[in-house]
């Protein structure tokens, strides 16, 4: 008989179609996350339809908020917004390795924790994968469980690591996280709850450009577009309350992409 836990691709008899029909296992102590624990966000990077499909579907019903892609390129750009806690990566991948992926976010200094999943399973492959940035090596096949069980622990590690943050800065722009207090060049700047929460993500992603939609998801949490100007307009009275009266704006607007903060030139 199958082994439901054992994702498509499994050695194991059975047709795939039958796994992915089959009820995920919810076992005590299993790690699957509780109520009040919040939801983490993580990226997978998978290109085979069939496997994505079911890990997609395995981890929401664990508890945690999935985005796929399927493609290199395209997931080498939704792991830079650094939106993500953790990312699942696969070796061979169309557009860009899966390897050069991490070895690209290493280069930018973003740490996510980041699993490579791979049907290369020699101590060479997996020297190459370590190597390259990954925190952690899957070979495939591989069952949910352990693929959950790992993800479980680079999380733990990820959050033990990360040290508080609770000033941010740019140029002369500070951000007291505690205080809520915001200066440019020591002149205080009075920001209402949702000016304060934009310009907060801005700062924490400072030199980057931000779009639209990773606005709308992550200050104002909707998951489409309202068709709103709401965006433009709190865009405008941010950048009047810590441009105006400066030599250098340090809010810009990227023509057909988003906005960046960051130093003027």
């Amino acid at each position: 008989m199958a082994n439901h836990n054992d994702l498509p691709g499994s050695t194991e008899s059975g047709p795939a179609s039958a796994e992915l029909a089959a009820p995920l296992p919810r076992r005590e102590g299993s790690g699957y996350r509780q109520a009040g624990q919040g939801e983490m966000k993580i990226l997978l990077i998978e290109d085979d339809k069939e496997a994505a499909e079911y890990l997609v579907k395995a981890l929401s019903e664990s508890g945690y908020v999935v985005d796929h892609s399927a493609e290199g390129r395209d997931g080498l750009f939704l792991a830079t917004s650094g939106t993500y806690d953790a990312l699942l990566v696969d070796r061979m991948l169309p557009g860009m390795d899966g390897l050069a992926i991490v070895a690209a976010l290493r280069a930018a200094e973003i740490r996510t924790p980041t699993l490579i999943l791979s049907a290369l399973g020699a101590v060479d492959d997996r020297v190459k994968g370590l190597r390259a940035g990954g925190d952690d090596y899957l070979v495939k096949p591989y069952a949910f469980s352990e693929l959950l069980a790992r993800l479980e622990a680079l999380l733990r590690r990820g959050s033990a690591a990360a040290p508080t943050t609770t000033k941010l800065r740019v140029a002369e722009l500070e951000m007291d996280l505690l205080s809520r207090a915001v200066k440019r060049d020591g002149q205080p700047i009075d920001l209402l709850p949702r000016e304060f929460r934009l310009l907060e993500y801005l700062m924490r992603h400072a030199g980057q450009v931000v779009t639209r939609t990773m606005l709308l998801e992550s200050v104002w949490d909707y998951h489409f577009d309202p068709q709103t100007n709401v965006i433009d307009v709190h865009i405008s009275r941010l950048r009047q309350k810590i441009d105006k009266g400066f030599a250098k704006p340090l809010l810009h607007t990227i023509r057909g992409a988003g906005y960046s903060l960051r130093p003027g030139d």
